[in-house]
């Protein structure tokens, strides 16, 4: 195999190999421990929403308290979207394809009684013929609530991902700069939790704790790739074989 402008012999190119393979290693278990902070943190007991919100660039992923009402006629979407199970996501991590149920995350601001302050919350998921509101009317609480979400900070649009269509209300990454101006709430966010989840409303607990994990996959291509070459070089080099 040429590298770099030389041919490395199998030997050399065998322990290359290794060194990478533990390299991938390494950064398997250091993601596997950042999902295992990530699921604690996110199961930890609920506090009251920080009246310095500065505290909250320090709880992303952490449980919080507020208390309020929804304001539903400035109702965001994000899409699409797939409805969270973290069980199936875990088994599907690395898979070209997970959950094929697409629809919307649906982002309605929250007017927080204790603080006099309104907040926006991803209430969760809705499948598409079910975006608009008059669709799930049951589910538009109108009374006074206790909710617990979790804080979830403002996202960069990645790449290939659309631009945010303010005009259409077709959203497809966290702004909250952006979402605060347009309902008029501050730029603070929380995921609701699968309890807030009532008849004909959207489907709570929508955070996603579990990161795309392909170190296995990789871990398995590169001892396969050491093994062949290995082989290889044997037949070439040492049973004299032209191969």
């Amino acid at each position: 195999m040429w590298v770099e402008g030389r041919c490395l012999d199998a030997p050399i190119l065998k322990h290359r190999l290794a060194c990478y393979d533990h390299i991938k290693i390494q950064r398997r278990k250091w993601k596997l421990k950042l999902i295992s902070d990530l699921e604690a943190k996110v199961a930890a007991e609920p506090i009251p929403l920080p009246a310095d919100f500065l505290e909250l660039k320090e709880l992303e992923y952490r449980p919080v308290k507020v208390r309020g009402y929804f304001i539903h006629d400035k109702e965001l979407y994000i899409l699409p979207r797939s409805l969270v199970d973290s069980e199936k996501e875990a088994r599907d991590a690395g898979q070209l394809m997970s959950n094929p149920e697409s629809g919307a995350n649906v982002i309605t601001p929250f007017y927080c009684i204790d603080l006099g302050i309104t907040i926006l919350v991803n209430r969760g998921f809705v499948s598409r013929k079910k975006l608009k509101p008059e669709t799930r009317l049951q589910g538009q609480i109108q009374e006074e609530i206790e909710l617990t979400g979790v804080v979830r900070l403002s996202e960069t649009r990645k790449p290939f991902v659309p631009k945010n269509d303010i005009e259409r209300n077709r959203w497809h990454y966290r702004d909250l700069d952006a979402m605060a101006r347009v309902t008029g709430a501050e730029p603070i966010f929380l995921d609701a939790d699968f309890k807030s989840t009532v008849p004909g409303g959207p489907i709570g607990g929508q955070t996603r704790v579990t990161l795309r994990n392909e170190h296995m996959q990789y871990i398995i291509t590169w001892y396969g790739l050491c093994a062949a070459t290995s082989y290889m070089w044997y037949k070439k080099f040492i049973q004299k074989v032209h191969l």
